[in-house]
């Protein structure tokens, strides 16, 4: 089976129910496995869901969600993007996530028809149907902004699970479809603020969904409120430029700056530079140094580690950077570590470089 349709203004808790536990005697595909057995938990007499944090900051660990604050975050997206019965959205994510829970419960919450596909990074080659609103990953984008007819198929896309790269985001300018970029985490259930990618609208900021105020600590690392979600205010460690109780831009991870010879340096803002100019996945992180403190490596996902493709890249890149923003050193790997939701393991893969280096 290529997809799964499921009407949810149509299908009442009864049919629901029955028709899951029918599919999963039948189903051999585990994608259309985690969606039912997720339909089902949301369905049970519990208050609440487990889900998984994406492990983009950690090790991936097992949460619990309240149900009636995950109806909240839904009907606050359906207000922002205008949501009614019987739209058509498109589940291209996978539910054992918030993002692809989300998904699923926004088409409950809002009786959409939800068109379901395998979560991988070609989501429209399954697609045979017009489509109100996605959500998809970068990468996802990335590979289906090339099929012909995207802006016809698709009325808005939000990019969520990593960062979207200045390279993208020139692409999406003359497309058809509405793209919007959404911050959010596990702990927020999925996004609090949306950013607008392309059209007239488009910014440079991210602006608060309805009912939620931020400030900043004195890293200027984001705080969220959001009383209809949280419990309590949420502390990130996300460093942003506050332009108010409800906008902000976003800098980059406190836990990614890097101080080298005293300049802090936001590898997220160099690595926006960059993007045009490096076609393979690439990172910025700093690394101890003796005279400068930390010092600025980049690396490079490529199966070609020869020192001439390293002056290839050095090349490319050194007249769009200042020069305390060049990278010390290039590393090029054949592979990255990477979390189960696709996002690079910064750290990570560093570390089993400089394993492997001091073994061999």
């Amino acid at each position: 089976m290529k997809s799964l349709k499921l009407n949810f203004s149509q299908l009442n808790k009864t049919k629901l129910v029955a028709l899951c536990q029918d599919e999963i005697k039948t189903s051999t595909e585990q994608w259309q496995l985690d969606i039912y057995t997720f339909i089902l938990e949301w369905l049970d007499e519990n208050n609440q869901v487990k889900a998984k944090t994406s492990g983009s900051t950690g090790t991936p660990k097992d949460i619990l969600l309240e149900k009636a604050k995950m109806k909240e975050s839904a009907r606050m997206t359906g207000e922002f993007f205008k949501f009614k019965k019987e739209d058509k959205a498109l589940l291209c994510l996978s539910p054992q996530f918030i993002a692809g829970k989300m998904m699923i419960v926004r088409a409950i919450v809002w009786q959409m028809n939800l068109i379901c596909v395998k979560p991988d990074g070609h989501p429209l080659d399954k697609l045979n149907s017009d489509i109100d609103f996605a959500a998809m990953i970068p990468l996802q984008v990335f590979n289906s902004i090339h099929k012909k007819g995207l802006a016809e198929k698709i009325k808005t896309i939000l990019i969520g699970g990593g960062v979207v790269d200045k390279n993208l985001e020139d692409k999406l300018d003359n497309i058809g479809t509405n793209f919007f970029s959404s911050f959010g985490m596990t702990e927020t259930l999925s996004h609090v603020a949306i950013k607008t990618l392309n059209g007239p609208n488009k910014s440079d900021t991210y602006k608060a969904l309805n009912g939620i105020t931020f400030t900043t600590d004195d890293r200027v690392c984001l705080k969220i409120k959001a009383q209809k979600l949280l419990s309590k205010e949420i502390i990130t460690n996300d460093i942003v430029k506050l332009i108010s109780s409800s906008e902000f831009e976003w800098l980059g991870r406190y836990d990614h700056v890097i101080n080298s010879a005293g300049v802090k340096l936001f590898p997220e803002k160099i690595e926006e530079k960059l993007s045009s100019y490096i076609n393979k996945p690439f990172f910025l992180i700093g690394s101890p140094d003796e005279h400068l403190g930390e010092k600025m490596i980049l690396l490079i996902e490529s199966n070609n580690n020869s020192e001439e493709q390293k002056k290839n890249f050095f090349a490319k890149i050194e007249p769009y950077l200042e020069n305390f923003q060049l990278p010390r050193e290039i590393i090029i790997l054949p592979e990255f570590r990477r979390t189960l939701t696709g996002k690079i393991r910064r750290k990570a893969t560093l570390a089993s470089f400089t394993e492997n280096s001091s073994l061999s």
